[in-house]
């Protein structure tokens, strides 16, 4: 193993070939910075390994213009406010990745750079595991996994490779200099692809945007931003996935300011809205017909918000400024009266198609039982099936807000009092055993006294 700080070496003990720690902490994003802070506070030996730097994916797993889609007081932890940014302002994703290093620096974190896991076992006949890097061995009592949810980037089976026409995932994509000349299939129009799809037709490009099934909350209503109204509703608490809503996406932007997304204005200024994407066939891409749908279902979400928001306002007395304009919408346009089924790529001038389709996890190196029969990781509150195996950083973790920065610090807070709690269980000494262990210290006393006598 290469140096460690002084912060990491305490507590840990090291040999010629391997280290031995307590709790070692995978991944130092937003979840393994904030697992840090809380296992420092308790006072728990721990190191944190991250493959690239501190926060790497803000800095080079997204595209150049993105920003986070809360505002800056409230995406963020509780012990530090973004340096330089007013507070209702979207942070551009280097000085979020910046935040992270400096929060990390506050506390001394115990986070080693540039070294990979590369497996996870359960020791045999002893406790704790043994996990093999790209820098040695570690051994620890209790392993934290914070490598995040957006691992390996998904592209669905229907993508059909055709000549003339590069495909990338949004993770791949960076600006729209990018690109080849020609008109773009944008697919999925969550966060990611909405933002995408809108700043490639702002830099003149033809673009058809693929519309699933979608929440679209107002960015901000009568002066508060929707953070806020997720928060005084009670929404961020949720503690389950209302049934059939597991994998819609939400259509929110902090872009340009922040703006509430509208797909009729994004047609409107000349972007071609399409129905989901069903499947390719000789160069021909077919669309469900449900973009109306779509769409519906996305507006009755956003004026539910609204309605929401106008009962607390009432329920509460407050004075708030009424915002009547923010329930109407605009007229539907054409691609939506008269949706498009089929587009032909080569008539259409398509020459890049970019899959925003998500990510999925990748635990093929986590060789432990933590995980059900599909592979998702099995836990409670972060607390896995398989003894002393963490989880943090997931979407729904513990609630609605998990996946968010604010929601990963209080969930490493849980997990590192669960932590904290099982080594005093770990710690706890019968009477025998405790009489056993003064027995020893009062020899080694009697005999050290003895040398000292005599000498």
């Amino acid at each position: 193993m290469s140096d460690l700080n002084t912060t990491a070496l305490k507590g840990v003990e090291m040999t010629i070939d391997k280290i031995i720690i307590d709790t070692l902490v995978i991944g130092a994003g937003q979840a393994g910075v904030a697992m840090s802070e809380h296992l420092s506070k308790q006072g728990v030996p721990h190191l944190v390994l991250e493959r690239s730097r501190i926060a790497e994916a803000w800095r080079t797993g997204r595209w150049d213009s993105l920003v986070a889609n809360g505002p800056a007081w409230h995406d963020r932890f509780p012990g530090l406010e973004f340096k330089d940014l007013d507070s209702d302002a979207f942070a551009p994703k280097e000085q979020v990745a910046d935040y992270f290093e400096a929060y990390a620096k506050q506390f001394n974190a115990p986070i080693r750079t540039g070294i990979e896991v590369q497996q996870v076992v359960r020791n045999t006949n002893r406790p704790g595991f043994t996990i093999e890097t790209s820098d040695g061995v570690i051994e620890a009592t209790q392993v934290v996994v914070a490598t995040g949810p957006f691992q390996r980037p998904v592209i669905p089976p229907i993508a059909a490779e055709y000549e003339g026409i590069t495909q990338i995932h949004s993770a791949e994509y960076r600006n729209p200099q990018q690109l080849a000349e020609g008109a773009v299939l944008v697919v999925g129009a969550g966060s990611s692809g909405v933002q995408i799809a809108d700043e490639l037709q702002r830099a003149g490009k033809q673009v058809y945007l693929s519309v699933g099934a979608h929440d679209r909350p107002p960015r901000a209503y009568r002066n508060r931003d929707f953070c806020w109204w997720l928060g005084v509703l009670g929404e961020w608490d949720a503690e389950g996935v209302q049934p059939g809503k597991e994998h819609v996406t939400i259509a929110v932007s902090g872009a340009r300011g922040g703006h509430t997304v509208d797909f009729r204005k994004l047609a409107n200024q000349g972007m071609t809205l399409v129905g989901l994407t069903q499947s390719f066939n000789n160069g021909v891409v077919n669309f469900q017909a449900n973009l109306a749908d779509n769409i519906a279902r996305g507006d009755e979400n956003y004026l539910a918000l609204l309605d929401a928001a106008d009962a607390y306002i009432a329920r509460n007395g407050l004075d708030l400024p009424p915002e009547p304009e923010a329930r109407i919408l605009p007229p539907d346009p054409d691609c939506l009266t008269n949706p498009i089924l089929q587009l032909d790529l080569a008539q259409a001038g398509v020459t890049t198609i970019i899959w925003a389709t998500g990510y999925a996890v990748d635990y093929s190196w986590l060789k432990v039982n933590a995980f059900t029969e599909t592979g998702k990781p099995q836990h409670q509150r972060g607390v896995s099936s398989e003894p002393g195996i963490y989880f943090v950083g997931l979407p729904w973790l513990s609630r609605r807000g998990s996946a968010f920065i604010w929601g990963v610090w209080h969930d490493a807070k849980h997990i590192a009092d669960h932590i904290v709690k099982q080594r005093s269980y770990l710690a706890y000494r019968d009477f025998a055993q405790r009489q056993a262990e003064d027995g020893k210290t009062a020899s080694v006393t009697s005999a050290i006294t003895k040398t000292t006598v005599s000498a």
